[in-house]
């Protein structure tokens, strides 16, 4: 199994009526700007482990189990009480709060991957002061929508509640830890089976039946209630008066996922808008450009976070 070679504390943190987990690497100290990493979806903080061992610097780094992911929330026997649903403004207001307790007062070196990635974008238009660096890994977006599209969104939102309700929307039970290692593999199979081994223990745990379940609320499947749209978003990143870091990986397929609604050259479009941006890419790499390349994206973000 993968050794880390610089292992994290666990803490939490009372944010919001509830108790957000943190893991934290490295000692604050004045002068020593905080780096915050925020994962992606279906994701959690510890993902993050083997960028971390790959930086040459020390850092005081915080990285959340966002809301509903991890150990944020859960709770052993019951899961995630409590949200039927996820809003991003949630995850906004739960990094302002998170930011208040570890760096009050100050501008902090924020990264994000995918979902984490959009969040950090929103986050440094609406509080640019409190980000001193931005970096975005694979943190493209949506399509766009129209509100023609709005009614439809919201009843196939209130159809997907019940569905929930009746446990017919749920995450898939494997039988054994190896089996969780496994499946992260077949998702990437660049991943390594020692990191893989690794990873699987902090993105899954054991219930009573002796079953593994990943650490993520069921709700995160269900189609948000709420249009993506591209003006608002645009508007908010106009404002990002700080350097921003583009990442991408030359293997994503980001046009595969979204199946042509959404493209690289859109992407790269809407960030023609943001003040200070350049752009980065990682061979060799699929979206989970921190699994397979963690040495060269910790050599991109070091000299720009510096």
């Amino acid at each position: 199994m993968y050794q880390a070679q610089r292992p994290f504390r666990s803490e939490f943190v009372p944010i919001r009526d509830m108790s957000y987990h943190v893991l934290v690497w490295g000692e604050a100290a004045p002068g020593k700007v905080p780096l915050v990493l925020l994962h992606g979806w279906m994701d959690v903080a510890a993902s993050f482990q083997f960028v971390v061992d790959a930086l040459r610097r020390d850092h005081f780094i915080i990285a959340p189990d966002w809301r509903g992911f991890g150990k944020t929330g859960y709770r052993e026997g019951v899961g995630y009480p409590g949200a039927d649903h996820y809003w991003y403004a949630d995850y906004l207001a739960d990094l302002d709060f998170l930011l208040d307790h570890y760096a009050p007062g100050e501008a902090v070196n924020l990264v994000g991957h995918s979902m984490g990635g959009n969040i950090a974008m929103l986050y440094g238009g609406v509080r640019p002061q409190r980000v001193r660096r931005l970096v975005n890994l694979e943190g493209f977006g949506m399509p766009a929508t129209v509100p023609a599209q709005a009614p439809t969104r919201l009843a196939n939102w209130m159809d997907q509640l019940k569905l929930l309700r009746a446990g017919e929307i749920n995450l898939k039970p494997y039988d054994s830890l190896d089996g969780v290692a496994r499946r992260l593999i077949k998702t990437n199979p660049r991943l390594s089976p020692d990191k893989a081994s690794w990873l699987a223990q902090h993105w899954a745990t054991e219930g009573a039946d002796g079953s593994w379940r990943v650490l993520g609320a069921p709700a995160h499947k269900i189609t948000s209630a709420q249009l993506y749209r591209v003006e608002e978003v645009l508007a908010t990143h106009k404002r990002l008066s700080m350097p921003v870091l583009a990442v991408e990986a030359t293997e994503s397929n980001m046009d595969v996922w979204w199946k042509g609604t959404f493209t690289p050259e859109e992407y790269r479009e809407r960030l023609k808008v943001v003040p200070q941006v350049e752009i980065a890419q990682i061979d060799n790499a699929g979206h989970m450009l921190h699994h397979d390349q963690p040495e060269e994206l910790a050599a991109l973000m070091e000299p720009f976070i510096h």
